[in-house]
């Protein structure tokens, strides 16, 4: 398992080196499994601890039946696991130092390798009555359990298995029962330094298709349309044995003031159309890949005949856009609330004379992650509930927001820049995953145009 370790570590060091417009090698099925075990192990035993003694609670109880899956089990199952099996428990006990937690399986048997299997039906043919006295002989103090009003990925836990598993319990531990959203929260929004370096050749891949997309081996300007891009992204994940979480989206902005595209409601999907010379070509786009996920969006110029790049009025433009992330992410500060920080970058963006919208949102485990919301497109004056959740250390985030600049060159027509790129939040700051973009794309494709 060491040696595996050490070459795994040596592959993805190995990205560094590679060009930029190379697409980092992705591991065969059998070794992502492997690397998705040491992952979870390693949560397990260094991440979980604190957590679980930072909320107070002494145990964590995971119920979820097949085809009816929790949220927060299925990121402690197996990889070779792709659902709950019947009814799946688990338990999470706390026993302190140095002993560290005890992780139990009601089941018949393990749940992969860190959930040691506790129940023998034959010996004890009620599962719910096993469960009970796992926790009797625990005596854990909080018995955390998926239930939550704020965010779904915490209230995994269904109404009828609720019901059941309080019925079991003994009136004097029913008082014990808590709601688990503090702590799955914190297991889910949490990056590990191992997830952060797989982020890095993850968010390249992404980067690495968009490009692809977006160049003449895709784009034939007249011909192709962005419902064809689109399409050519999902065939493109499927080649690459990948998943996503979203259906991508391409839309195309030009100075025809009958598009209106700039005041389109994300409520609404941009119609299919044609891609022309002249014309600013968006995508929102997301892979799902060792469990982690990516939400980015991105921009590209389709050149003119004569042109050799993008005219510099919308290189500006991007700029503007640049400059509405910088001041987003400068406030980004442990403690302080998405609301907070949302507030605080929309009045400097005011105050500098940017016209934007910020609706940035915590990535890992979902594309739509827990953590705190820092706004929504129609929630630009905070965000109940989510956007009061505080900002902490070692998560990661879709810096997503768009920036609207009138354009004279347009008649005045403003045109939107769309942008979204992860980045971690560590040691006090925010750092671009794999950075982010800064120029253009441009179809077809120049030589210094990656975007980056």
């Amino acid at each position: 398992m060491k040696h595996f370790l050490t070459s795994l570590l040596i592959h993805f060091g190995a990205l560094s080196s590679l060009a930029q417009h190379e697409i980092p090698a992705i591991l065969p099925l059998r070794d992502r499994a492997v690397l998705q075990e040491q992952i979870l192990e390693e949560r397990l035993r260094t991440l979980l601890p604190t957590l679980m003694r930072r909320h107070g609670v002494g145990t964590w109880v995971l119920i979820a039946r097949e085809y009816n899956e929790d949220p927060i089990l299925e990121t402690m199952l197996p990889s070779t696991w792709l659902a709950a099996r019947r009814r799946t428990v688990l338990v999470v006990h706390d026993r302190g130092e140095p002993q560290g937690l005890e992780c139990l399986a009601v089941a018949r048997y393990d749940v992969g390798q860190q959930f040691k299997s506790a129940w023998q039906p034959e010996a004890e043919p009620d599962q719910w009555k096993r469960l009970v006295k796992l926790i009797e002989e625990r005596q854990p103090g909080k018995i955390a359990v998926n239930v939550s009003g704020q965010y779904a990925h915490a209230d995994g836990l269904t109404h009828s298995e609720y019901e059941a598993f309080m019925k079991a319990l003994p009136s004097e531990l029913r008082a014990s029962v808590v709601s688990a959203e503090p702590l799955a929260v914190s297991w889910l929004e949490t990056r590990t330094p191992r997830e952060v370096a797989l982020y890095e050749p993850i968010c390249r891949i992404a980067h690495q298709i968009i490009a692809e997309g977006f160049s003449e081996k895709v784009i034939q300007p007249g011909t192709t349309t962005t419902e064809d891009v689109v399409w050519w992204y999902r065939e493109k994940i499927a080649a690459l044995k990948l998943d996503t979480w979203f259906h991508p989206t391409v839309d195309v902005q030009r100075p025809d003031p009958a598009s209106r595209e700039a005041q389109r409601t994300f409520d609404r999907k941009p119609a299919p159309d044609v891609i022309q010379p002249g014309d600013l070509v968006h995508v929102d786009f997301g892979i799902t890949y060792l469990r982690l996920n990516t939400d980015t969006q991105e921009l590209a110029y389709v050149l003119k005949p004569g042109e050799t790049d993008a005219p510099d009025y919308l290189k500006k433009a991007l700029a503007v856009g640049n400059r509405l992330q910088d001041i987003l992410t400068s406030n980004f500060k442990a403690g302080r609330s998405g609301n907070q920080i949302l507030a605080m970058s929309l009045a400097q963006a005011r105050k500098e004379g940017i016209a934007g919208q910020i609706y940035t949102h915590p990535v890992g485990y979902h594309g739509h992650a827990a953590g705190p919301a820092i706004g929504m497109w129609d929630m630009q004056g905070g965000v109940p509930g989510n956007g009061e959740y505080l900002l902490n250390e070692n998560t990661a985030y879709a810096i997503e927001l768009n920036a609207r600049v009138a354009l004279p060159e347009w008649n005045n027509q403003e045109v939107r820049i769309m942008l979204e790129e992860q980045g971690i939040f560590s040691n006090g700051r925010v750092h671009y995953v794999d950075g982010r973009q800064r120029t253009l794309l441009v179809i077809p494709r120049q030589a210094g145009h990656l975007g980056r």
